[in-house]
């Protein structure tokens, strides 16, 4: 029992370290330039430990979306959801956000978003996935918010902000809308992206961006 014990943990130390390192790739190089040497040789394992875990390139990058989802639950969302007033949440959302960054993962979702759109490729849907659920949380929080009176009204945050932007792709003639949802997140985004790393100007910048864009008062 205990060697299967020490077995198990071994695995799941591994697979996180190949998950970590892959993470860091996709982030710097996307997943067209991902190498899966380079991936194995920074995580500290072999190429043959990686496909001891992984079938290929396209089952590591989707396993590297479901890492990110779980993490991110554990380590912002979670936080998010135990707080009982919506702009408080934004803000953990934000600083949360930023402090997960700091693991210079910062560009995997736009990467991937970026790199697969207008493409019908399991990546690309996986990543639109995990945006439009963070999406339809953040306009969750600013209906609330706006209803309790704690955020100023605006336009509409549902129809406008958790459409796919699947859907408006190859829409040359004009961009797809931008409801405050989106807006909010395109701020964070880019700023933690700006800043990973530098904290704790990461967290206070991150904050601001959002609360700037919902017509709040800056947060110190």
């Amino acid at each position: 029992m205990r060697t299967r014990a020490t077995q198990a943990d071994r695995s799941a130390r591994s697979r996180t370290a190949l998950l970590e390192s892959a993470a860091r790739g996709l982030s710097r190089h996307g997943y067209g330039h991902l190498k899966l040497e380079q991936v194995a040789r920074e995580a500290g394992y072999t190429r043959g430990a990686l496909y001891h875990q992984f079938k290929d390139k396209l089952d590591l990058t989707l396993a590297v979306c479901a890492w990110f989802r779980e993490t991110y639950w554990h380590e912002v969302a979670r936080h998010v959801e135990q707080e009982p007033e919506p702009v408080a949440a934004l803000l953990t959302l934000a600083r949360g956000h930023a402090v997960f960054c700091r693991r210079d993962v910062a560009r995997v979702p736009i990467a991937l978003r970026l790199e697969f759109s207008g493409q019908d490729h399991p990546v690309g849907r996986e990543v639109e996935r995990n945006y439009e659920t963070l999406l339809t949380r953040c306009a969750g929080l600013i209906d609330a918010g706006r209803a309790a009176g704690t955020i100023p009204p605006g336009r509409p945050t549902r129809a406008r902000a958790v459409g796919s932007i699947s859907r408006h792709l190859g829409a040359r003639d004009s961009p797809p809308p931008r409801g405050p949802a989106r807006q909010a997140f395109d701020a964070l985004e880019g700023t933690v992206i700006a800043l990973a790393g530098q904290a704790p100007d990461d967290e206070l910048f991150a904050a601001r961006a959002v609360a700037g864009v919902l017509g709040l008062a800056p947060p110190s």
